[in-house]
């Protein structure tokens, strides 16, 4: 099969929002994907929650990871307080855009269908608040997009997010070392390799599993009769956006020469992006069948990241 590198949509909400604010200079969101370590495993939450990145991991470890092996820095800051929140937002767009998140999607009322919370996480990138409205670049696919105060706030809280704090902003972005994009790439490799060891579940819900266990559980499960939640949320996001991962990954590799690792990530991108049709049209012998398949993949590209 031909390898061509996926260009287009995909619900990479935390890399378009760090990307906006690390400006013109900002790598490609493939570079910052990958630099965030989410493609490097597999995990079962509570045993039922399936997601396409590491075990243990989630997307405000993956943020401090990219920004420090980039050589950025960034002030982040939570409120319990709500109007305490909303002033120190306030403060900080005085000195221009602020990154939001995470937020429940669910209460983000100008995006159609959304009447209330989800438990789906997200960010944005806010532009402009005042005591009535909130503007906001959202990469949902919204650009100045308006809400209300209340609405934003009742996001911003992320009662229904199962990580993170309330009312977390990120501020003052600053680039104190030079970092070339390849060798940001080569830096990051020996975290990547760690998250595929699997060690890293500490603090998640009892019956939670990582990399080949999530597979195969999650393999079960389909063979058992997959509940339309689990179902929904595996096609509607997480194949979509781990195959993406996954492939900007094996980019990432390739460029900087770890090959046989680029392999393995590529079968893996093709693996999970091949569960999207079996899902939706309830093939669920094949899609079992390509989890086991995918299993044994997550141990052989941390032996190929740790020998490289």
């Amino acid at each position: 099969m031909n390898d061509l590198h996926y260009q287009g949509s995909g619900p990479y909400c935390y890399t378009h929002s760090l990307s906006m604010m690390l400006g013109s200079g900002a790598p490609g969101t493939a570079v910052l994907e990958t630099l965030t370590g989410s493609p490097f495993g597999m995990q079962l939450i509570g045993g039922s929650l399936p997601l396409f990145d590491p075990f243990g991991w989630d997307p405000e470890i993956g943020i401090g990871d990219a920004l420090s092996v980039l050589g950025w820095t960034a002030n982040t800051v939570s409120e319990e307080d709500p109007d305490a929140a909303f002033a120190r937002l306030v403060e900080g767009l005085a000195d221009g855009p602020v990154m939001i998140g995470p937020v429940e999607m669910g209460h983000l009322r100008y995006q159609p269908g959304m009447t209330g919370p989800i438990g789906a996480d997200h960010y944005l990138v806010a532009l402009a608040a005042d005591n009535e409205t909130v503007t906001v670049h959202d990469p949902q696919g919204y650009p100045y997009a308006r809400l209300s105060r209340t609405e934003f706030v009742a996001a911003w809280r992320a009662e229904t997010v199962a990580y993170g704090k309330p009312h977390t902003l990120r501020t003052n972005f600053v680039r104190h070392t030079a970092v070339d994009e390849d060798a940001a790439i080569v830096a990051s490799l020996p975290r990547a390799a760690a998250w595929l060891g699997g060690e890293n579940g500490a603090g998640l819900p009892p019956g939670s599993l990582g990399n080949a266990d999530a597979a195969l559980s999650l393999a079960e499960r389909i063979e058992s009769g997959l509940d339309a939640d689990s179902r929904g949320q595996l096609v509607h996001f997480a194949v979509r956006v781990g195959a993406r991962r996954l492939a900007d990954a094996a980019a990432c590799l390739r460029r900087v020469d770890h090959g046989a690792a680029a392999e393995i990530a590529a079968t893996q991108a093709r693996s999970v992006g091949s569960l999207q049709h079996d899902l939706v049209a309830e093939n669920d012998a094949s899609a079992a069948e390509t989890l086991r398949t995918l299993a044994p993949t997550y141990e052989e590209l941390r032996r190929a990241l740790a020998a490289s």
